[in-house]
């Protein structure tokens, strides 16, 4: 299928003008088979580098200010904070006695107890906080600089990855701002909680894959060329065993896996998206039916570039564990030695796979099942942001305490909200993709269908134990790419004159409610004070409160 351009394009200087005789233009030639491989990135690599640096400027510049705000540890930084603070001191994660918040706010965080404490998330996302704490104490900053880098990173990596995906520096700075003025994706970016670390290692294992994709594609070109022949004749073509870039993939998703296990179904969603890029590719270079042989002989090296390196790499995550013997379960081997697992792989490596059990049977067992909270958010609701998650709240603030003017108390909040209208219109967004995709077969709207379907749908399984909106923070990515993708399509053609300006206008003034909307939710996603009429004209719905 035919690219519609996506950037302007101005004809060339001294081009001769269309000609207005009756005459029908020639038609363009077909490209060739080594063409429609090789499908080339835009020449404007540095604009591209400018476009990506500076959109990723600007949501860095939005989410730093008054990152410390408040000073104390909100929601699951009581968990993670201290979690990567004890990593950081002892390789392993240690229990603190019950009143150890305040005392760490009051400026006392040496206060750890000697047990082990039963962790139930892997620990990359731990140790990346922990860096933070290294370079700038215990404190609330410390904490939170981590998230703020990598929910930075995580604009950067969408940029490039719809920029490669739509071959436009348009329509992936597009995306970058989007996602800078997501809500969610801010607040996620300013809390120190996990899950903006294993949202940028998925959408960099993503990313990693978009590449592979081109790298394979004009490795099989370069075959044809190199042989002088138009296409494969039907045979194979060649074995490309070890793919750079795939080899990335795996990397990154066993740094997501090493935060998050929910990284496990869009590792194995995007496996098989990446092996069905491998057939098309091999069928359109000429394979004809033996390019389905891909699915074995493309697909074990697939499997060990992605899945057995994820693994290592997970393994790997686990270092502080292993270097250490005062970790929770760690000596579990030494005290069943005639268990299985510790004939079979001894005491250190059995009381690992003792824990990574006991962790699935927390997630799975009945005290999840029947917990309750209050910001219980059923997966049904997501995409529309039916339940956002309440971080941090302060209520009553009576007048004349903590700045409130009156005549009515005032309230601080962080609402973990995603920006309304650009998820509402993601929804529209991401059924367009999927007909595009489906009916339209354009491999470019697979990638945001298969990240959200993968990110979204496999937590109804659990929906018998409290699911929360910040887990969304996986789909929004995706969601942006789709919206940044048909906006490429409302664009239109670069040289398509009055169809090109009606199409920007609609694009610009969407991004610019985007925007609006942001900035009209910015006070409660940064716990500034408000009075509480001013708080409620932002709860748009009942579920918000």
């Amino acid at each position: 299928m035919t690219r519609p351009v996506l950037e302007f394009a101005p004809p060339a200087p001294g081009a001769e003008p269309a000609s207005t005789t009756a005459s029908a233009p020639p038609e363009a030639p077909r490209p060739t088979t080594v063409e429609r491989l090789r499908d080339p990135m835009p020449a404007d690599r540095l604009r591209g580098w400018v476009v990506t640096l500076v959109v990723t400027a600007i949501a860095f510049v939005l989410r730093l200010p008054n990152l410390a705000y408040p000073n104390k540890l909100v929601f699951d930084e009581t968990y993670y904070a201290k979690d990567a603070y004890s990593l950081l001191k002892f390789g392993y994660e240690r229990n603190w006695p019950e009143n150890a918040n305040e005392q760490i706010t009051s400026g006392n965080v040496d206060v750890f107890q000697k047990t082990a404490e039963f962790v139930v998330h892997p620990p990359v996302g731990k140790w990346l906080i922990a860096f933070g704490e290294h370079l700038f104490g215990m404190n609330s900053f410390g904490w939170r600089v981590a998230p703020l880098v990598f929910g930075t990173l995580l604009v950067l990596v969408l940029i490039r990855l719809v920029r490669r995906v739509s071959r436009s520096t348009l329509i992936g700075g597009l995306a970058g701002l989007l996602l800078a003025v997501d809500g969610l994706a801010f607040v996620m970016s300013r809390t120190a909680l996990l899950d903006v670390f294993v949202a940028f290692f998925t959408v960099a294992a993503v990313a990693c894959l978009a590449a592979d994709r081109d790298w394979f594609r004009a490795r099989l070109a370069a075959d044809l060329v190199r042989r002088g022949v138009p296409d494969l004749g039907r045979a194979f073509g060649p074995a490309l065993v070890v793919r750079p870039w795939r080899l990335a993939a795996g990397v990154c998703w066993g740094l997501a896996l090493g935060t998050k296990w929910n990284a496990l179904y869009v590792l194995a969603a995007f496996a098989l998206l990446s092996l069905a890029w491998d057939v098309g590719a091999r069928r359109l270079a000429g394979a004809g039916r033996r390019a389905n042989l891909a699915l074995l002989r493309d697909g074990v090296p697939a499997f060990v570039s992605l899945v057995v390196v994820a693994l290592g790499v997970y393994v790997a995550t686990w270092a502080g564990w292993f270097a250490t013997s005062g970790g929770y379960g760690r000596q579990w081997g030494a005290q069943h030695p005639e268990a299985g697992t510790t004939k079979a792989f001894g005491e250190t490596f059995a009381s690992w796979l003792h824990y990574q059990r006991d962790i699935w049977n927390f997630h799975t067992g009945d005290f999840i099942n029947h917990a309750e909270h209050a910001y219980r958010a059923d997966p049904w609701g997501w995409l529309i942001v039916a339940r956002p998650i309440g971080i941090d709240a302060v209520n009553n603030i009576a007048p004349g305490t903590d700045g409130c003017a009156g005549p009515d108390n005032c309230i601080r909040v962080i609402s973990g909200i995603g920006t309304p209208i650009l998820w509402w219109v993601a929804v529209l967004a991401l059924v367009v993709a999927l007909l595009l995709w489906v009916g339209g077969r354009d491999w470019r709207y697979g990638i945001p269908v298969v990240g959200v379907a993968a990110g979204w749908l496999p937590w109804f399984q659990y929906d018998s134990r409290p699911l929360f909106f910040f887990y969304a923070i996986m789909i929004i990515p995706f969601s942006v790419m789709a919206v940044a993708l048909v906006a490429g399509r409302i664009l239109g053609d670069a040289r398509s004159g009055d169809r090109r300006l009606l199409g920007g206008i609609v694009v610009g003034v969407f991004v610019a409610v985007v925007i609006a909307n942001f900035a009209y939710l910015y006070p409660i996603l940064t716990d500034e004070l408000l009075p509480y009429p001013r708080w409620l004209t932002r709860m748009w719905f009942r579920s918000w409160i």
